[in-house]
Parts: C-alpha cells; sequence; structure tokens
C-alpha cells in the first residue's frame, strides 16, 4: 500500500514534525495515531516516519530509511495572474504536474485590482501548492515567487523559453519540447485572460523566446497553463 507523504516543517537529525494547521489535518481528518507509518519530506530526502507523539497542532515523527523519489524535470512557469479562484486551480494542478517554480506576472490585461492584491495572496498559494505536492507525492513543493512585472522575467539565462502565443499558427508547443534542452531546464509563459498583447509578445520575441500554441482551440487560462505543463512534462519525463 502507498503510504501517505507529507513535508516536514521541523527536521532535527532523525527527527522531524508537522506544526499547526498542517498537523491538525493529520490529526482530525486523517485519526493520526503513535506508531503509524508514513514518508516524510525533508527537504534533502524522503524518509519512512513513524509518529512518536500526537498533540494538538504538533505531530511528531522518528526519521528511518531513505526512500526513493523520482527526480523532477526542471520547468518555471510564469503564470500571468488572472482571476484568483482560476489562478489557484492551475496552482494546484501544475504542482501535481511537476512544476519546479511558479512566477506570478502582473500583465498589461491583468485587472489593477487582480495586480494590487496580488502579493497578499503569495502566502496562499504556497499554501496550494504545498498541499498539492503532498498529494502527488512530490518531496519538495514549487516555489512561489513574488509578483513581478512582465519585463522582469524576460531574461532567465540558460533555459528553453517559450511563450504561449494564440496569434501563433505555425508551431506547436509539443514541436518545441524536445530533449536535449538546456541546463536550466523549461521557462513556460502563459498569459492571463484574454492572452499576451501583441506588444508584450514582441518583448518576449526580442529577448529570444519561442512563440508556440497549443492548436486552434481558445482555452481559458487556467487550462492553457495544466494543458502546456502536462505536454512540457511528457516530453521532459521521456529524457
Amino acid at each position: 500500500m502507498t503510504r501517505r507523504r507529507w513535508i516536514a516543517d521541523e527536521v532535527l537529525g532523525d527527527r522531524a514534525a508537522l506544526v499547526g494547521e498542517h498537523a491538525d489535518h493529520l490529526v482530525r481528518v486523517l485519526r493520526a495515531r503513535v506508531g503509524q507509518h508514513f514518508d516524510i519530506a525533508t527537504g534533502e530526502a524522503v524518509r519512512r516516519g513513524r509518529i512518536t507523539s500526537v498533540k494538538n497542532a504538533r505531530v511528531e515523527f522518528e526519521l528511518g530509511e531513505e526512500v526513493s523519489r523520482a527526480g523532477l524535470a526542471e520547468t518555471t512557469l510564469v503564470l500571468a495572474v488572472f482571476k484568483f479562484d482560476r489562478m489557484e486551480w492551475a496552482i494546484e494542478k501544475c504542482t501535481e504536474l511537476g512544476v519546479s517554480r511558479i512566477v506570478p506576472a502582473i500583465a498589461r490585461r491583468t485587472g489593477s485590482h487582480l495586480a494590487a492584491a496580488s502579493a497578499k495572496r503569495v502566502e496562499r498559494w504556497q499554501r496550494i501548492a504545498r498541499q498539492a505536492a503532498e498529494q502527488s507525492r512530490r518531496s519538495t513543493p514549487p516555489e512561489i515567487a513574488a509578483p513581478v512585472k512582465v519585463a522582469e522575467v524576460l531574461n532567465f539565462p540558460e533555459a528553453l523559453r517559450i511563450v504561449l502565443a494564440e496569434s501563433e499558427e505555425r508551431t506547436l508547443l509539443r514541436d518545441v519540447v524536445k530533449p536535449p534542452v538546456a541546463d536550466g531546464g523549461v521557462v513556460l509563459a502563459v498569459g492571463p485572460e484574454g492572452g499576451w498583447t501583441e506588444d508584450e509578445l514582441q518583448l518576449f520575441r526580442q529577448a529570444g523566446w519561442i512563440s508556440a500554441s497549443l492548436g486552434n482551440t481558445i482555452l481559458r487560462a487556467e487550462t492553457a497553463a495544466m494543458a502546456a505543463t502536462a505536454v512540457v512534462a511528457s516530453a521532459l519525463y521521456s529524457i
């Protein structure tokens, strides 16, 4: 039987702990008790953990042998900020699909109220990513960066940089992501509702990004993010 995996809040030698709401979920929902075994991600490794103490807002583990873990391909998702409920859905699912880093970007078509409120959402996005990482048995959640302007994401070095564009008619994403890729992996930029403006696409192209499409259909921003991440993951995991 596959053991549930948790990402530790505290690690000290052969001891680890979940604390706060993180621990409460294990205690209240999963009825944690002393002696149960789970896989515990410590940041450096995944180890088998046995519960040694269960208290309100704290569950402590004794760590045992290391558990093998599959490596994740390096994928950065530059995700233009759009409606928060849909963006949270995209963050959750793209985390499950294996993205390494998510960079929220303030685009021309990002609503001004969303842009103003986005910095305050980072902690919530990080929590969603962490929960999704545990659900999908990842050893670490993706980094969620603070929101930045589009101009600040243009110059990722040592990476295959791709911007999704509805206006692209010749190049499909699946034809661009082929091994080998640069040491920095893949950086994938997905626009907001309504897509990138032509001025923004011109900035990406001038900075050396490849413009690509997911096909003829017009997708919602969250659907495009998930579909594109799945295409990239499929290609990279075959390396």
